[in-house]
């Protein structure tokens, strides 16, 4: 599965390609919209990305937790090394200990993500500032070269600008589709 990300200049264009998508065989729930005009999305009945799509609390999360695991093996190796609870501590405690240190660093991570643009979407902030609207079409690769071809010829004024292998991985890179890399990372 690819997400193909569109951009559209209007919401008359964005809602006549939603219904589009659904004859080529795209269900809602592969097709997420960004934009600022969410209450117009949702009077037009267009999907609207989600949370995850727009924040980057997975990504943030995940790093978080990298920082906390490497913070709790340091803070072992300091307790090991110095024994200030003495030589039998039980090895659950230093389970535990890693296990609290992980966690808080996925809960301080989660914390700045849902502060933060998701790094995916960077590439189109300017765009999606000016008024477009962002398309991410999650296509199985069977519907690929329909759904492509029926932009093409029905929607020349939405614009492909990028491709993903999937939207999911929050460290992947996008391809733009000039053929240059902006990293998702």
């Amino acid at each position: 599965m690819k997400c193909l990300y569109y951009l559209a200049p209007t919401l008359a264009s964005t809602s006549e390609i939603s219904e589009d998508l659904h004859e080529v065989g795209l269900k809602d729930f592969f097709l997420h919209v960004t934009s600022k005009d969410e209450y117009g999305l949702k009077k037009q009945q267009v999907h609207s990305g989600n949370y995850l799509e727009r924040l980057d609390l997975i990504r943030d999360g995940l790093i978080g937790a990298a920082v906390g695991v490497v913070v709790g093996l340091a803070g072992l190796g300091l307790l090991a090394y110095y024994q200030p609870f003495g030589p039998d501590v039980p090895t659950f405690v230093y389970f535990a200990i890693l296990a609290l240190a992980t966690l808080f660093g996925a809960w301080e991570g989660g914390l700045v993500g849902v502060d933060s643009e998701n790094k995916k979407l960077k590439p189109f902030h300017d765009d999606i500032e000016a008024g477009k609207y962002l398309l991410m079409l999650y296509v199985p690769k069977i519907r690929e070269t329909a759904v492509r071809e029926m932009m093409r010829a029905r929607h020349p004024e939405a614009r492909l600008e990028a491709v993903d292998t999937h939207f999911i991985n929050p460290f992947s890179k996008i391809t733009r589709a000039s053929g240059t890399s902006s990293s998702g990372a």
